[in-house]
């Protein structure tokens, strides 16, 4: 059980960690702010928070960071920001003047989010160097091979139910789920069947969908449903309806070159990593040496030294006439 100290250590970390934004900015703001002071009209300044400046750049960085932001959105979007940076600044003052910049545990916060920033920045730029991008030949090999993302794409109406159940019952449960005919007969049998089960309706095109179970619902017809089971029972996603939205390979380009263009990123990294793994002396040391000792574990990077993810891109997959690169990274990596 844990103890009243435990819990006091862990409500000062937790308040430590709601504090890491603001310092993080106050350190990252430190090194420039002089610099901003002296530069006058240069700075572009865009307010003074009690003679502490917020800059054009600082906004546009925060702009950056918003996917999908139209043009039409810029202004409104830039006065939100700024708004924010003002919040932001008085409360980065309040942390200085309470010498909260100088707490050990934000201290070693601060470094642990400084190294981050570093390795994923190499690594971003080592990929973005060495990766180069898919040729005309690879973006078509790839078009032709997933018909059912792109020249036979359809936009889906699903109901997926996830029903707990043993192997016994579920066999017998789908036997009766593949006899219905309509969703209502569907719903019908599983309630009937005494399992407790969740239900989630959705709509969603192709690319939106896991590629794993992608070209086994191609052929599903409406009405019908795919099944995925388990020891503890099984998922049943039923195609209401479905409509044929292709798309083209000229319409399909940019998201498929982005879409491989990351992939080839993450690969180099991962291998950057690797090679500076082999090339390096690295001891493991106590508890860490006898893990070691066992046998090598697999080597991955850390969340927080991922390779860098695909740029954001407008979506348009209503109107049939494009196809969303974010939506074709998410239904592509999902199984991952």
């Amino acid at each position: 059980m844990q103890t009243r100290l435990q819990a006091i250590a862990r409500q000062r970390s937790i308040r430590l960690m709601a504090l890491l934004p603001i310092v993080v900015a106050a350190a990252l703001a430190a090194g420039c702010g002089d610099k901003s002071k002296h530069e006058g009209k240069a700075s572009q300044a865009a307010a003074r928070v009690n003679g502490d400046e917020i800059t054009v750049h600082q906004i546009n960085q925060l702009l950056e960071r918003q996917q999908g932001l139209k043009p039409e959105q810029a202004e409104a979007a830039s006065h939100q920001a700024l708004e924010g940076l003002i919040d932001q600044q008085l409360a980065v003052a309040k942390a200085e003047e309470q010498k909260l910049d100088r707490d050990p545990q934000i201290v070693a916060l601060l470094d642990s989010t400084r190294r981050s920033i570093l390795a994923r920045a190499y690594l971003e730029k080592a990929a973005a160097a060495g990766a180069g991008t898919p040729t005309a030949d690879e973006i078509r090999k790839y078009f032709d091979a997933k018909p059912a993302l792109f020249s036979q794409r359809k936009v889906y109406a699903l109901q997926e139910f996830t029903v707990p159940a043993t192997p016994e019952q579920t066999k017998a449960t789908i036997d009766k789920l593949k006899t219905t005919k309509t969703p209502a007969d569907f719903v019908e049998v599983l309630k009937n069947s005494g399992l407790k089960f969740s239900a989630n309706q959705t709509t969603q095109a192709a690319e939106g969908l896991p590629l794993g179970i992608l070209d086994q619902l191609a052929k599903v017809n409406d009405g019908e449903a795919l099944y995925v089971t388990a020891k503890d029972g099984f998922k049943a996603v039923l195609v209401v309806a479905s409509k044929s939205q292709p798309v083209s390979f000229d319409q399909a380009k940019p998201a498929i070159e982005q879409y491989l263009t990351v992939e080839r990123r993450r690969d180099f990294a991962q291998k950057e990593l690797k090679n500076l793994r082999a090339a390096a002396k690295i001891e493991y040391i106590g508890k860490f040496a006898e893990k070691a000792a066992s046998g090598p574990a697999a080597s991955s990077a850390p969340e927080n030294v991922a390779a860098p993810t695909a740029a954001s891109a407008p979506a348009d997959t209503a109107s049939g006439t494009g196809i969303d690169a974010n939506a074709l990274n998410k239904g592509l990596s999902g199984l991952k």
